[in-house]
């Protein structure tokens, strides 16, 4: 059988754009000869739509865009994710075929847990279904339903399915889709059947979807692997009779079947153009071989989260009908890094950069700021603040008559610079990125309306220690050969090498707010931050955990502290994107009001 997976770009609302590109992807993959043709978990909507599904008008439009691509549905069979509105809602997979819905499936698992709401909006599913395709007995799964190990696929490969098809929407973080290939294998072996997984690409919100569709035999192995983070049609032709006879073989499958209280739903066969004509052919024509497409994975984890990064802010920029952002650089690791992220996702006629001394900035941080803007091509605008501070000192003058300068002081510089980066976005609308990191984020060590305002955390959700791995990385031979998402004719272009300063990725960090200044005299170590963050914040380890894995007390003690009294600042910051296993935001969900001290 030949399979067409068509990882498409799906902006959640758009619902004639959805359908546009579903429209565009059947027809590619009647061309290319395919059989069959998949589309990602809720395609027509995007993923997620959220409280849109409460919308009665919204559930009623998707159902007429789906009704409206079905009858032009001809010589192949399309697999299509949408909401669908019958007694309940249901998160289902429509197939599309001889101009008409043929039938539907029911997403069996709603997964209620991390960054999914699945339970708030949609009925589970009765269970599994088969398809039959011609002579060929095909099994439909939505997403979360293959990671349980055993219903519905197995229901489906006992009922004599020889390929399970899964249609997913799986949100991104570091290394999951070398997890989720692997998972895909097992189930392979478990199951005795071919797998063909179609995943959805692009940025929504903080949520980045890395595509990275495959087609796994029924021994595990991977025969075809479409690109990450990026939209792709990956065509691949399975060999069906090669795992019906390896399960013919196997004598374990026959106890199992006997066994099984559960039978998969047979849905209506199928025996139209599609079905009748020779595999791998389209209206009559020879078949024709097919060399396998098998992308390699990006390696190492600092490509993979680089190309999360660009999409995720490429996406949201351009989603959200923006046309320019601006940042503020300081000279220092993170606004660089932002800075490269800006420029190779959009390109540099599309990024304006801001400096914006103070009388504690150093020469050698604005002569970096300066190098690095040159490097990467962009706009720079020079904003000193000296002024400023003196006119906000002044003012300040009598309340603060016979008080000492402290943070407050430290703090002004920071509002400041928020002050004058949000003129610049309301007059000419630009977006403003913040350059904040995961480890400021998590103890409070940014300030609000200063450098937490703006529309958009980039890096959000990216450790300080990681932040020195991408940037070293961009700066590598392997860096400069990234893929860029703006400028060129074709929306792409070459990526600028090394654009970071060596002195950058080389200087001791510092918020540079008062003479000497370095992070260290507020925080610990970052390897060492880092280390208890990754345990208390994603791991959720107590104290005494992370104390006995060798942590210094007075270090946990502090950085716990730290943590639990910012929830108030991270409720206030912008939204950014997820790239590890537990971001702030809608994975983790704490209480401002919280006196439990663990």
């Amino acid at each position: 059988m030949r399979l067409a997976l068509c990882q498409i770009n799906a902006t959640v609302g758009d619902i004639a754009g959805n359908a546009e590109l579903i429209r565009t992807g059947i027809g590619r993959a009647r061309e290319a000869g395919a059989d069959l043709v998949l589309f990602p978990e809720l395609a027509l909507t995007g993923y997620p739509p959220e409280d849109l599904l409460l919308k009665e008008h919204f559930l009623a439009d998707a159902a007429h865009a789906l009704r409206e691509l079905a009858a032009e549905t001809r010589e192949v069979v399309a697999v299509v994710g949408f909401p669908e509105r019958a007694e309940d809602v249901y998160n289902a997979a429509a197939i599309l075929a001889d101009g008409a819905v043929h039938a539907v499936y029911r997403k069996v698992y709603l997964p209620n847990y991390g960054v999914f709401d699945e339970q708030r909006y949609f009925q589970a599913g009765p269970g599994g279904a088969v398809l039959d395709i011609g002579s060929e007995r095909v099994g439909v799964t939505v997403c979360e339903d293959i990671w349980e190990p055993g219903p519905p696929a197995s229901e489906e490969s006992l009922a004599g399915a020889t390929l399970i098809l899964n249609i997913s929407a799986s949100p991104y973080h570091a290394g999951k889709g070398a997890e989720r290939e692997r998972m895909f294998a097992q189930r392979a072996r478990d199951n005795i059947a071919c797998f063909a997984f179609c995943g959805l690409v692009g940025g929504q919100d903080e949520l980045v979807f890395d595509g990275h569709s495959c087609v796994i035999d029924h021994t595990g192995a991977t025969i075809a692997r479409a690109a990450q983070f990026r939209e792709q049609m990956l065509v691949c032709d399975v060999d069906l009779a090669a795992a019906a006879a390896a399960r013919l073989r196997d004598a374990s499958h026959r106890p199992a079947a006997r066994r099984s209280e559960h039978r998969a739903v047979t849905l209506p066969a199928l025996a139209g153009p599609a079905a009748a004509r020779p595999r791998g052919t389209h209206a009559g024509a020879q078949p024709v071989p097919l060399a396998p497409t098998l992308h390699e994975l990006l390696a190492p984890v600092e490509a993979e989260v680089y190309g999360a990064l660009t999409l995720g802010l490429h996406d949201y920029v351009t989603k959200n009908g923006f046309q320019h952002v601006v940042l503020g650089l300081s000279g220092g690791i993170d606004s660089a890094l932002v800075a490269c992220l800006a420029v190779d996702a959009l390109g540099p006629e599309r990024v304006s950069t801001t400096i914006m001394p103070s009388p504690y900035s150093s020469a050698s941080t604005q002569q970096d700021a300066r190098a690095l803007s040159a490097a990467l091509g962009v706009n720079v605008h020079e904003l000193p603040i000296e002024a400023v501070m003196a006119a906000y000192r002044d003012t300040l003058a009598g309340p603060f008559a016979g008080r000492e300068e402290d943070l407050t002081e430290e703090n002004l510089q920071a509002r400041i610079r928020g002050n004058l980066l949000m003129a610049l976005s309301n007059k000419f609308g630009w977006l403003v990125l913040t350059t904040g990191n995961k480890s400021e984020m998590s103890v409070g060590y940014t300030t609000l309306y200063g450098d937490l305002a703006g529309g958009f955390a980039v890096i959000k959700d990216v450790s300080k220690t990681l932040v020195y791995r991408l940037c070293r990385w961009r700066n590598s031979p392997a860096g400069a050969l990234v893929e860029t998402l703006g400028g060129g004719d074709d929306g792409r272009a070459g990526a600028v090498a090394s654009p970071i300063p060596d002195s950058i990725i080389g200087r001791a960090p510092s918020a540079e707010l008062r003479h000497d200044q370095r992070d260290e005299d507020s925080l610990p170590p970052y390897p060492i931050l880092d280390r208890i963050l990754e345990g208390y914040v994603e791991l959720d380890r107590s104290r005494e955990q992370l104390i006995a894995q060798g942590l210094a007390e007075h270090d946990v003690d502090r950085t716990i502290q730290l943590v639990d009294l910012a929830e108030y600042k991270r409720r206030q910051a912008p939204p950014g994107i997820k790239i590890s296993a537990r971001a702030f935001g809608r994975d983790r969900r704490m209480p401002i009001t919280n006196r439990y001290r663990g």
